[in-house]
């Protein structure tokens, strides 16, 4: 039985990135095959690639979803119907259901319910929320890089085939990947399939509780369409790129008789992994380096062992690798067991 104290590791705040590199291709790339690690750069990813792979990417939108409203801060980060969101708020307290907050703009927002985990559901009276956003909305910024958005950030905390709209943070693993390095993963002989995520508030979430049982992840909208789900159990191997297209693949591997890797999934998942968890979709992942203590290092020492990742991420701090959603990432293979 694993607990939340078995998944601390010492960071200095230094190594802690509040910004991207110049170019998005630069990242550092730390490789980790049973226990033995390699520092590398995310361009030597092709070189891991072999003729029949499939590579994943969550192509997830991130929306400006960050505002002011009557003097209080907002982030929305799961949508109930087109006009109503949960949204998070500094000042959860000191607003009540009924209550009509009034946007930089003049929209008004109505509080229609309050939950202690999912913050405020807010309906928006205006005529599209995604436009209304793009106008006066910001970039989520992490908490963790404690500065507000800079112009730079719309398009660096986005990635380059992002498409659907409807994510409160970036899936970062695919901040690295240029246009020309998407195409040479193809000129590998691999396959892309770009499934969707929308990231929600349990992106952030911490754990808690010290008992793992106890935890309850948000639930987040996922899809893989039957034509994807068809490329993907044709795979030699599926690398994941990215937390949150492991996550949509093993959600839909719980779909399968367990004679496929994925069924086609359109649904919302609150899939929490941790190790002792069974992969049955994916054998290499790509991912950045996750905070201490969060479902996200629970989820890569499950896929690479709970001593490796500890060994791994203390080589990442002794090597000053750059942590967190601008920083670099590290390349995973899942553990012999």
């Amino acid at each position: 039985m694993y607990h939340t104290s078995d998944f601390d590791f010492e960071l200095p705040n230094e190594l802690i990135a509040s910004h991207p590199l110049e170019r998005r291709d630069s990242s550092r790339m730390l490789v980790i095959d049973n226990g033995k690690s390699r520092d590398q750069h995310i361009r030597d990813f092709i070189s891991y690639l072999q003729p029949g792979d499939v590579v994943v990417f969550n192509n997830s939108r991130v929306i400006p979803a960050r505002f002011d409203a009557s003097g209080h801060e907002i982030t929305l980060h799961t949508a109930k119907t087109d006009k109503d969101w949960w949204g998070l708020c500094k000042k959860f307290n000191k607003i009540n259901i009924g209550d009509i907050l009034t946007m930089e703009d003049g929209t008004e927002i109505v509080v229609v319910d309050k939950d202690d985990e999912s913050g405020l559901l807010l309906h928006f009276v205006c005529d599209n929320v995604f436009d209304l956003l793009d106008k006066v909305g910001k970039m989520p910024l992490p908490p963790y890089m404690k500065r507000e958005e800079e112009s730079a950030d719309r398009d660096r905390y986005q990635t380059v085939y992002a498409e659907p709209l409807g994510s409160m943070a970036a899936p970062t693993a695919g901040l690295h990947f240029t246009d020309e390095l998407m195409h040479e993963i193809e000129k590998a002989g691999a396959k892309i399939v770009k499934i969707t995520l929308h990231v929600g508030a349990g992106t952030w979430m911490p754990v808690k509780t010290e008992n793992l049982n106890e935890h309850k992840m948000h639930s987040e909208w996922c899809c893989i369409t039957p034509e994807q789900a068809e490329i993907i159990n044709n795979a030699k191997r599926v690398i994941a790129v990215g937390t949150t297209s492991l996550r949509t693949l093993e959600s839909a591997h719980r779909l399968t008789d367990g004679n496929h890797r994925v069924a086609p999934i359109c649904q919302t998942t609150d899939i929490f992994i941790t190790p002792g968890y069974k992969f049955g979709a994916v054998d290499v992942l790509l991912t950045n380096f996750h905070l201490p203590k969060s479902t996200l290092f629970m989820l890569v020492s499950a896929f690479a062992g709970l001593d490796e990742m500890k060994t791994a991420y203390a080589h990442a701090v002794a090597e000053k690798y750059r942590f967190f959603s601008y920083g670099d990432c590290c390349l995973l293979f899942k553990k012999d067991v």
